[in-house]
């Protein structure tokens, strides 16, 4: 059977005034993690440094950030949406965010107030998770859209927070439309969606910033194990939030000496790939289910502040077929002999199963070149979730299941 390649290109993008880099100011990330760091229950997730595994891949070393400890979410992407109520209402209360830790947010002072809001959003799973987690305890309501294809797993996490939830028969960026129309229609109705457009950019700014918490404590764990800097970040795109976060923040972490970053995306939703390969800097957008496996990943509109950032900086945009997922997963949660496991889902293994197709198939020489990895390389990653769906995480890693989830 003839094997989906992984298909990629070398950014040669028109640069622009780069105005959007600052919204990852390294300022800006602190507030973020501090406030992060006042909710109970915080502490930084793990760094996994992959010693065998970089032997076998020939890299120096490799370090996969383990997201599946968040707050017991199972996935980093609370973080952009606490932070971004937490701005909401601090705006909304003429407020500095610095001004309103955990305690003071849940307040009931400050719930009179600032009253009662209902947040909207759309989500595969993960970040409707965390808005309705955050919504919860901060005594506001919640409602999310879920898109066609998502599980009846995720649905029931996003109820079990108290919020409103339902599966539609539309893609992602079709539920976005959903949410910001209802959002519309309700009185403090409020979007919070880390896609970003014309007139919809303050809300996902914030919860970019929010996910700059984790690069952050990436970076610090990298200095605690003697790495000084990584030469080069892995890291997935769905509408690039994530991706533009961490590009930023180690844009701006390193300014003379920024590692290499590549952005990695599930082939049918690969927007930013498919702007990179136009190559006139313009965005581009892709329609219809995007099928994959990849649920966090399947969305075809870039967020515009993210894609701005990711245009000026980085080197490479890979367009990864599932079975990358699927080997990411099974490499990460069978390591080898040494090596610390990492429960990695459909999302969260994408970069790893890329990187390891390109440090060990000979097809991939030229982009292994490209991207300049080699023995001196030091590698981070970023594992976003870990089995947030269990069944159909068991079914691909024990079971070599794939095809029977798009009947």
């Amino acid at each position: 059977m003839n094997q989906e390649k992984i298909q990629w290109v070398e950014n040669h993008m028109p640069k622009s005034e780069d105005k959007n880099l600052p919204v990852m100011s390294l300022e800006a990330v602190k507030k973020a993690r501090e406030f992060h760091e006042s909710i109970p229950g915080y502490k930084p997730t793990p760094l996994a440094k992959l010693n065998s595994m970089a032997d076998y891949l020939g890299l120096k070393e490799v370090y996969v950030k383990d997201e599946s400890y968040r707050f017991g979410l199972n996935a980093f992407k609370v973080l952009g949406g606490s932070f971004s109520m937490a701005r909401y209402i601090a705006k909304k209360t003429g407020r500095d965010v610095s001004e309103l830790p955990f305690n003071v947010l849940t307040s009931d002072a400050l719930r009179k107030e600032f009253g009662q809001a209902t947040f909207f959003t759309a989500t595969d799973g993960n970040h409707g998770r965390g808005v309705a987690w955050a919504a919860h305890r901060l005594g506001q309501k919640a409602v999310v859209y879920m898109p066609k294809g998502s599980t009846k797993t995720r649905l029931q996490h996003i109820l079990d927070e108290g919020a409103e939830a339902t599966i539609e028969e539309e893609n992602y960026d079709e539920c976005v439309r959903m949410a910001a129309d209802a959002a519309s229609k309700v009185e403090n109705g409020v979007v919070v969606q880390d896609t970003a457009w014309d007139g919809y950019e303050e809300i996902p700014s914030w919860i970019m910033q929010g996910y700059g918490t984790m690069a952050m404590e990436a970076d610090e764990q990298l200095a605690s194990y003697g790495c000084d800097r990584p030469t080069h970040v892995f890291i997935q795109a769905g509408v690039g939030s994530l991706a533009g976060a961490v590009q930023g923040y180690f844009a701006n972490r390193y300014p003379d000496n920024p590692p290499t970053v590549v952005v990695v995306e599930a082939a049918p939703a690969a927007c930013l790939y498919k702007g990179a390969k136009a190559a006139d800097g313009t965005l581009r957008k892709v329609d219809g289910d995007m099928l994959t496996i990849m649920a966090g990943l399947a969305c075809g509109e870039p967020n515009t502040i993210s894609w701005d950032i990711l245009k000026n900086h980085v080197k490479v945009f890979i367009s990864a077929p599932d079975w990358a997922s699927e080997k990411g997963m099974r490499m990460l949660a069978a390591p080898i002999k040494g090596d610390q496991q990492v429960v990695s889902g459909e999302s969260g293994a994408a970069p790893f199963g890329t990187l390891a197709s390109i440090m060990t198939a000979d097809e991939y020489k030229d982009l292994r070149e490209a991207i300049g990895l080699d023995e001196n390389s030091k590698v981070l990653l970023f594992s976003t979730e870990g089995d947030t769906d269990p069944d159909r995480y068991k079914e691909i890693v024990w079971d070599g299941k794939n095809d029977h989830f798009f009947d």
